[in-house]
């Protein structure tokens, strides 16, 4: 539950504009990737940031 918390609030992904089935899917994907990333450099910060 928390990746789906921090992409609806950090990035604001509330709504979802009808673009078709497969850019929905494509924007979802990549941005719950990008969530996955977050937080693990939130987790790890010393092998993140030299």
């Amino acid at each position: 539950e928390h990746p789906f918390h921090v992409l609806k609030r950090l990035w604001g992904f509330a709504k979802v504009r009808y673009r078709g089935l497969a850019k929905n899917a494509n924007r979802a994907f990549t941005a719950l990737a990008m969530v996955n990333l977050y937080m693990a450099a939130r987790r790890v910060p010393a092998l993140v940031r030299p």
